[in-house]
């Protein structure tokens, strides 16, 4: 599938099965893509802590997901995208609903791709900035 047919599969709501085990298995949902700017959400619930707030490796996997998918559709095709950097800043806490993440392309080059990722609540206050860092790189040889 080339990157312009992920960004319409993802923008005309289908199912988009690239990202992996661990996103689909914490419900991660792709609501829009493009090189430039990537969104998804995910539900808090079941991506706890013990104390019922949400996990702060949760918002970083929320974020490496989508950034990782824009920077895969910047790379192009016959070409991946590998996470090497990502840091986040957990400012507040959220225990229902959803957060939903907005990666917006920062740095675009030949071999490296730079997101800054906003996870806000249901109720738009923000949970969360990370910053992704991907190399890109070409596509193994199968």
């Amino acid at each position: 599938m080339s990157p312009r047919e992920v960004a319409a599969k993802i923008s005309a709501g289908e199912e988009f099965d690239g990202h992996g085990d661990l996103a689909r298995t914490m419900g991660v949902e792709y609501l829009e893509a493009s090189a430039e700017r990537v969104v998804g959400r995910m539900p808090v619930k079941g991506n706890t802590q013990p104390y019922g707030l949400l996990h702060g490796g949760a918002s970083c996997v929320l974020a490496e997901s989508l950034g990782s998918v824009g920077a895969a559709l910047h790379a192009g095709r016959g070409r991946i995208a590998v996470g090497i950097e990502i840091n986040a800043t957990h400012h507040r806490s959220a225990t229902e609903g959803y957060v939903t993440g907005v990666a917006t392309r920062t740095h675009g080059g030949r071999t490296l791709a730079t997101y800054d990722i906003v996870i806000s609540d249901e109720d738009g206050r923000r949970v969360c900035t990370a910053r992704l860092t991907c190399m890109l790189r070409d596509a193994p040889a199968t």
